[in-house]
C-alpha cells in the first residue's frame, strides 16, 4: 500500500520558489565576496599556480579527487609538510634556456634559446599535513551536520539507480565529498565519513552532474569546470532547500569559488540550473499512481 504525500507541492510551486531560492544564493554569494573571510581566503588561494588544461588533465588522471595543488617546497611555504611515502603527481613545467649551435649555412656558432617541458613532481592538499603553529586561511565552504529528514540521499540513489548509475559510499582520499566517473562506468560516488544532511546534498549534486554533464567530453568538462560546478552545486542548493535541507553553509562558499563571484556566471546558468533542478525535484517526489494509492 502506498501512502499518499499530502504535502507534495505542484510543479508551479515548485518553479516559483526554485526562482526565489537562485535569487537567493546569488545574494549570498554577492554578500560573501565582500567579507573579509573570504578576501583572506582568495589571497590564499591566489598563492597557487594557474595549471594548463594539459596539466588539469595529467592531475585528475593521476589524482581523481585532488582539489589544491602545489610542490614540496611549495606546500612547506605555505604551512603544510607532504607526509612521506606520498607519491607524487607529475605534470609537465614550462622553462627555456639557451643553447649554442652552429649555424649550418654559414657555420658560425650561434647562440638561441628553446623551450623544455621538465617533468615536475607535485602534491595534493590530501598528501599534506598542517604544519604545527602556522594558520591557513579555511575555505568558507563549512560541510553540513545533522540528518537527512527528507530521506534525500535515498531518493537520489534510487533515481540515479533508476537511470542505470550505481550509487555507492565509499571513503575518498581528500577533500573531495563525491564524484562523478567519466570513464563510461556510470559511477556516482558519495563520501563515506559525513553527516546525512552533507551526504543528501553531495548526491542531489552529482545527480546534477549527471543530468547535465555526463555526456560531455572529459577535456569539455576540465576547460569550463567553473561553469560546471557552478551549475551542479547551485541545483544541489535548490533541490535541497525545496525539501527543506538548508545548505548555505556548504554551497554559498563553493558556488562562489568556482563561480570566482561572478554574478553574472551565476545569472548565465539560471536555465540550465532551474531546469534541472525541476526535473530532479520531480524526480524525487514523483507524482502517485493512483492505482497504487487504492491499493
Amino acid at each position: 500500500m502506498t501512502t499518499k504525500n499530502k504535502t507534495r507541492k505542484t510543479a508551479e510551486q515548485r518553479q516559483v520558489e526554485a526562482k526565489a531560492l537562485h535569487e537567493k544564493l546569488a545574494n549570498q554569494v554577492e554578500a560573501l565576496a565582500t567579507s573579509g573571510e573570504w578576501q583572506k581566503f582568495l589571497d590564499y588561494a591566489a598563492s597557487f599556480h594557474n595549471f594548463s588544461i594539459n596539466n588539469v588533465l595529467l592531475i585528475t588522471a593521476q589524482c581523481p579527487h585532488a582539489t589544491q595543488v602545489a610542490g614540496f617546497r611549495q606546500w612547506q611555504a605555505k604551512g603544510r609538510q607532504v607526509r612521506k611515502g606520498e607519491k607524487s603527481i607529475k605534470i609537465f613545467g614550462y622553462s627555456s634556456k639557451k643553447i649554442t649551435e652552429k649555424n649550418e649555412q654559414t657555420g658560425v656558432e650561434e647562440e638561441k634559446k628553446i623551450t623544455i617541458f621538465p617533468i615536475l613532481s607535485v602534491f595534493d592538499i590530501s598528501q599534506t599535513d598542517p604544519i604545527e603553529g602556522v594558520e591557513t586561511p579555511a575555505h568558507p565552504s563549512r560541510r553540513l551536520e545533522g540528518a537527512d529528514e527528507a530521506g534525500l540521499f535515498a531518493r537520489t540513489a534510487a533515481y540515479l539507480e533508476g537511470i542505470g548509475w550505481s550509487v555507492t559510499r565509499e571513503a575518498i582520499p581528500g577533500e573531495a565529498n563525491g564524484y562523478t566517473t567519466t570513464d563510461g562506468t556510470r559511477r556516482v560516488v558519495v563520501e563515506a565519513n559525513v553527516s546525512p544532511a552533507q551526504a543528501a546534498k553531495t548526491a542531489i549534486h552529482e545527480a546534477a552532474h549527471v543530468v547535465l554533464h555526463a555526456d560531455q567530453d572529459h577535456a569539455e568538462y576540465i576547460a569550463h569546470r567553473g561553469i560546471k560546478e557552478t551549475e551542479a552545486e547551485s541545483v544541489a542548493y535548490i533541490v535541497a532547500g525545496i525539501f527543506g535541507l538548508d545548505t548555505a553553509a556548504y554551497s554559498v562558499g563553493y558556488v562562489a569559488g568556482w563561480s570566482k563571484t561572478d554574478s553574472e556566471t551565476i545569472k548565465a546558468t539560471a536555465a540550465n540550473v532551474l531546469a534541472t533542478a525541476h526535473t530532479l525535484a520531480e524526480a524525487l517526489d514523483p507524482t502517485e499512481d493512483p492505482e497504487a494509492a487504492d491499493a
